[in-house]
C-alpha cells in the first residue's frame, strides 16, 4: 500500500506493508505512516472477494505477531490512529477530507489485523500485542499504559461525537465494525465472557458514562437508513481528470467493505446482505444487538441492556424520573417507521422482538398505533415465505405475533382493518380481507408447513397459542379463513383417528405418556384446535363467517 490504488494481490508485495510487519521498529513520528495510510483500495464487492482479502491478510498478520514483540509496530499503528482521532471533529467542521480519509485507512488496517489476532490468540495474548514497545535484542520493555482500552474508548467517542455526513460515513462505519470485531471474542469461547478486558472496558470502564449516548446513536443510525454516499459526493475529480483523492472514491466510498464483517445474520430469502446499500445502518444494528445481549456481570447488570429496555418517547413530557440508569429519549414514530420498513432482515426482526419483549414504553406505543397493519404485514410475509427463511427468523416473527396477540385490543382492532389485493399471497386472490382473517390464514399455513416438513413441536405450539389468543375476538371472518379453520381440523382429525385405530401406535403413545413420535403432533393439533373452536364466536360454540354461521 501507499499513495496508489491497491488490490488484494498487491498486499504481500507492498513495501510499506512488509515494513509494517517486519522486525524493524518504526517510530510513530516518522513520515512512513503518512505514506502507509495514503492508499486507495479496490474493496470487496461480494463474499468471495472478502474471503480472498481475509486469506491475504492472515499470513501477513501472523508475521506481524512474530515480529511485533521486538518492533512494537502494531502499537505504533494504533497510536497513529489515536493521534488523528483527537482532531476528527475539527476536521469534520473544516471539511478536511484528506485527514479523515487517512484516519479511516489507519483504522481499516487496525481492524483487519485485529480480526486475525482474535482468531489466533487469547484476549490476554492480544492485549500484549498492544503493549509491546520497540526493543533491542536481549532486552524487554512493556508499556504500562492500556492502549487497548484507549482504542475502545476512542472508538466509542468517535461514534457518538462525530456527526454522520458524507465525508464521515466511511470512518463511522469502520469504527462500528471494529467494535464488532473486538466483541467477537465470545465466538471463540465456550464459557460466557463476563470479566474479559474488552467486556470490562465497555461495561465498567470509561465507556460506561457514554452508554445511553452510544445506544441512542446506534438507534438513530438504524432509523436514518443512510445509504453509502456516491463517490461524486465525497471527492470531485481534478481538472486533469483524476488524482489520488478521486481514485479513493472507487475504493472507499462506493464499496465500504460492507461484506467484510463477522458473517452477520442473513436470511435465505434472497435478500443478500452483501448487496446491502445501507452498511452503516446494518452494522450499527448488529452492534446494538450484541451490546444489548451481553451477559450481566457478576456484580452489575449489563448497562446497554438497561438503556435498550428503558428509553422513552421524545413526546413523553412526564416529569417522573426513571428509576433505571442510562435512560434517554428517542423519537418513537421514526423508530416505528424504520422497524416496519426493515423486517426483511432478521436482525431488524430481532430488534423488534427485543423492544416488544423488554421495553414497556415501546410496546405500549406500538399497540396504540392505528396503523398496526404496517408492522403486522411484514411479519406475516415472513411466515408466508417460511420455506425461504431461516428458522431463527421464522421463530422471531412468530413470537412477535404471540406477544401482540396477548393484547385484547389488538385482537379486536385487526378485524377492523381492511386490506385489498395482497400481492404476496398467491394461493388465492384476496381482493378484500381483514387483517385478522389474513393473520389466521398465514398462521394455519405455517402449521400445515410444520406438519408436512419440519414437525417442530415448539413452532406448532406457538402457532396454536397465537390462534387461541385471538379466538375470543374473532369477528366477521373472511369466508376463506373460516373454511381453512374447519378444513384443517377435519383433515387432522381424520389423521388422528387413523393413528389411534392402529394398535401398535396406540400402545406406543400410551407407553410414552403422550410424548409421541411425529404422529402425535396430529393429536396435539386436533385437541388444541377443538379447544380453539369451542371458544370461537360470540356464543362460544359457533364460527361466524360474515353473516353466516358455521356449525361444528
Amino acid at each position: 500500500m501507499g499513495a496508489n490504488t491497491s488490490q488484494v494481490s498487491d498486499l504481500s508485495e507492498s513495501q510499506s506493508i512488509r515494513s509494517l510487519i517486519g522486525p524493524e521498529s518504526i517510530s510513530e513520528n516518522e513520515p512512513f505512516w503518512n505514506q502507509l495510510i495514503s492508499f486507495t483500495f479496490t474493496s470487496p464487492t461480494c463474499s468471495a472477494d472478502a474471503k480472498l482479502l481475509e486469506e491475504a491478510v492472515v499470513p501477513l498478520a501472523k508475521t506481524l505477531i512474530e515480529n511485533n514483540p521486538r518492533s512494537g509496530n502494531f502499537g505504533a499503528l494504533v497510536r497513529v490512529f489515536l493521534g488523528r482521532t483527537k482532531e476528527l471533529k475539527i476536521s469534520t467542521e473544516c471539511q478536511d477530507q484528506l485527514f479523515i480519509w487517512q484516519a479511516h485507512n489507519a483504522l481499516f488496517l487496525v481492524r483487519c489485523l485485529l480480526k486475525v489476532f482474535i482468531r489466533e490468540m487469547s484476549e490476554e495474548e492480544m492485549h500484549l500485542q498492544f503493549s509491546y514497545q520497540p526493543r533491542a535484542p536481549g532486552t524487554y520493555e512493556s508499556n504500562s499504559g492500556d492502549l487497548l482500552e484507549e482504542l475502545i474508548c476512542n472508538l466509542v467517542h468517535l461514534i457518538v461525537e462525530v456527526p454522520l455526513l458524507d465525508i464521515t460515513y466511511n470512518i463511522l462505519f469502520e469504527a462500528v465494525t471494529t467494535l464488532l470485531v473486538l466483541l467477537s471474542y465470545q465466538l471463540f469461547q465456550k464459557d460466557i465472557l463476563r470479566e474479559g478486558l474488552i467486556y470490562r472496558c465497555l461495561t465498567k470502564g470509561r465507556c460506561l458514562s457514554l452508554t445511553s449516548r452510544l445506544v441512542k446513536t446506534l438507534l438513530y443510525n438504524f432509523i436514518r437508513q443512510e445509504k453509502c454516499p456516491p463517490p461524486a459526493h465525497i471527492f470531485q475529480p481534478q481538472a486533469d481528470g483524476g488524482g489520488l483523492l478521486y481514485g479513493l472514491a472507487s475504493g472507499v466510498a462506493s464499496g465500504l467493505w460492507s461484506v467484510f464483517t463477522l458473517g452477520g445474520a442473513g436470511s435465505k430469502s434472497g435478500v443478500d446482505q452483501e448487496q446491502n446499500p445501507l452498511p452503516l445502518s446494518n452494522q450499527s444494528l448488529l452492534l446494538l444487538l450484541v451490546l444489548a445481549n451481553l451477559t450481566d456481570g457478576l456484580d452489575c447488570p449489563n448497562p446497554y441492556k438497561q438503556a435498550v429496555t428503558c428509553f422513552k418517547n421524545t413526546q413523553d413530557t412526564s416529569s417522573i424520573p426513571s428509576p433505571q440508569p442510562h435512560t434517554f429519549q428517542i423519537n418513537f414514530n421514526s423508530l416505528y417507521t424504520a422497524l416496519c420498513e426493515q423486517q426483511r432482515s432478521d436482525q431488524a426482526t430481532l430488534l423488534l422482538y427485543t423492544l416488544l419483549h423488554q421495553n414497556p414504553n415501546m410496546k405500549t406505543y406500538m399497540l396504540s398505533r392505528t396503523d398496526m397493519e404496517n408492522l403486522v404485514m411484514p411479519i406475516l410475509e415472513i411466515l408466508y415465505h417460511v420455506e425461504e427463511r431461516n428458522s431463527h427468523h421464522v421463530y422471531m416473527a412468530l413470537i412477535i405475533l404471540l406477544i401482540l396477540t396477548e393484547d385484547d385490543t389488538f385482537n379486536r382492532s385487526i378485524h377492523e382493518v381492511t386490506l385489498k389485493n395482497i400481492s404476496w399471497y398467491t394461493e388465492r386472490a384476496l381482493t378484500e380481507i381483514s387483517l385478522g382473517s389474513l393473520l389466521i390464514l398465514v398462521v394455519i399455513r405455517t402449521i400445515q408447513f410444520n406438519m408436512t416438513r419440519t414437525r417442530d413441536k415448539y413452532l406448532h405450539t406457538n402457532c396454536l397459542a397465537a390462534l387461541a389468543n385471538m379466538s375470543a375476538q374473532f369477528r366477521c371472518l373472511h369466508q376463506y379463513a373460516a373454511q381453512r379453520i374447519i378444513r384443517s381440523v377435519s383433515c387432522h382429525a381424520h389423521e388422528c383417528s387413523t393413528v389411534i385405530s392402529a394398535p401398535s401406535l396406540h400402545d406406543k403413545l400410551s407407553s410414552n405418556d403422550g410424548k409421541a413420535e411425529p404422529s402425535s403432533i396430529s393429536l396435539h393439533y386436533v385437541h388444541k384446535q377443538l379447544v380453539l373452536l369451542r371458544c370461537t364466536g360470540s356464543d362460544g360454540s359457533r364460527l361466524r363467517c360474515g353473516n353466516q354461521v358455521v356449525l361444528f
